[in-house]
């Protein structure tokens, strides 16, 4: 009998024996969906992962995760993205935050499950995108329902995959059939009364393949994928494309003779215009289909720091400064629309290119691994937001000592464009 099949046979003894998972934990928060908190005021969302280490092969603690919950809910962050469910993180991330919730009745904070999917053979030198890692998104999938079924108030979303449809993930991406089967095996399953009724269920990918960039995407199965999905989860990333697509980047001769932080800012809100424009391109298109559904951000951020395509000697994009605009700009303009964001991310990740620390994927964190507040949250460490709130021994304090002078030395001007 293969994986699979043992696992819905498991599935079926647990609906047999009724919604006991569901009972056990009563709570009002239950009663809210991921209607009523996507987009709307003081549910703010972000992507979070709490590794410190250059390995995932460890594991936050408990008491990390209970921490960094802590200073994301003196924030207002109320929703968190996670990834996959195969590493501990996710179900211990998912007990503190129950835990929490019974040390203080007004401590609110709610999940985006990620499940991650594969293709056969992902991550080696021969990927085979035209089928799937079976068992293990099996597994994925199943691990993410057992979780939903024991934290019903704290999951309100489940996300098949991320960025498993865009071609550019050459490592590991599928075509968009294999996630449109597990979206149907989960609907199927709330329909059944085996989940909750009012989860959603959704894909988190880059705009491109919602059907935002070329004809390629454009596909039967990614029609069926948008009726399937509860909304759709978009990712833009106008960082990136200072390297790849750098058209809308930089300084227009116009703005040359404009002050340091006046031609930065001119940069930064043409970078939001531009995210804004992917973001609406997916909007487009699927009412081109004639399908209306909610359409939110499961990803957008600006990196730090970059020694590669983005720091000094590339497209110059990259400092905490740039980091800090971006971040306002994207919550101003999602909080104004009533569009959820999942910033990326709360804190910096050593282990994404472990191999090169000064790499921009380990700098997309809005706190440093040590917990200071980066440029983008200065404000509130002046607020006093997380007055005695602390990560890895350290209290949240500022970056650069505060001094922001000593900052914007260190930033480079954008390049002239035209």
């Amino acid at each position: 009998m293969n994986y699979f099949l043992r696992q819905i046979l498991t599935l079926l003894v647990i609906v047999a024996l009724g919604h006991a998972c569901q009972s056990e934990h009563p709570s009002a928060d239950a009663a809210l969906s991921a209607r009523d908190i996507l987009g709307k005021p003081g549910y703010l969302a972000i992507s979070y992962g709490g590794y410190r280490d250059r390995s995932r092969d460890v594991q936050p603690t408990l008491g990390q995760l209970k921490g960094d919950l802590r200073i994301l809910h003196a924030m207002r962050v109320r929703i968190l993205r996670t990834y996959n469910t195969k590493l501990a993180e996710a179900s211990n991330l998912l007990k503190a935050i129950r835990e929490l919730k019974a040390e203080n009745p007004g401590f609110e904070m709610y999940v985006m499950l990620g499940a991650w999917i594969d293709c056969k053979d992902a991550w080696t030198d021969h990927p085979d995108h035209s089928a799937e890692d079976a068992e293990a998104n099996a597994a994925e999938i199943w691990r993410a329902v057992e979780l939903t079924r024991q934290y019903p108030d704290i999951v309100k979303i489940i996300a098949v995959g991320n960025e498993a449809m865009v071609k550019w993930a050459s490592a590991y991406y599928v075509q968009p059939g294999v996630i449109l089967k597990y979206v149907n095996q989960l609907q199927e399953l709330k329909q059944q009364g085996q989940l909750p009724a009012d989860l959603w269920v959704t894909s988190s990918d880059n705009f491109a393949s919602w059907g935002g960039g070329g004809p390629e995407y454009h596909v039967e199965d990614l029609t069926s994928l948008m009726k399937a999905v509860d909304y759709i989860s978009v990712h833009t990333y106008p960082m990136h494309d200072t390297h790849y697509n750098p058209d809308f980047w930089g300084i227009s001769p116009a703005e040359a003779t404009l002050s340091k932080t006046e031609k930065i800012h001119a940069a930064m809100r043409r970078a939001r215009d531009y995210a804004i424009a992917q973001y609406q391109s997916v909007v487009d298109y699927m009412h081109s289909l004639g399908i209306d559904k909610p359409v939110h951000i499961g990803e957008t951020g600006w990196a730090s720091a970059s020694n590669g395509f983005y720091g000094i000697d590339g497209s110059k994009a990259c400092d905490e400064y740039k980091q800090g605009l971006y971040y306002d700009m994207m919550r101003e303009w999602t909080n104004s629309e009533g569009i959820a964001c999942f910033y990326f991310e709360a804190f910096d990740e050593i282990w994404k290119d472990a191999a090169n620390p000064g790499g921009s994927e380990n700098h997309f964190g809005l706190f440093t691994i040590d917990g200071k507040a980066k440029y983008a949250l200065w404000n509130l460490v002046d607020e006093g937001t997380f007055e005695g709130l602390g990560r890895n021994g350290k209290p949240v304090e500022k970056t650069y000592d505060g001094n922001e002078q000593l900052l914007l030395e260190e930033v480079a001007e954008p390049p002239i464009n035209g």
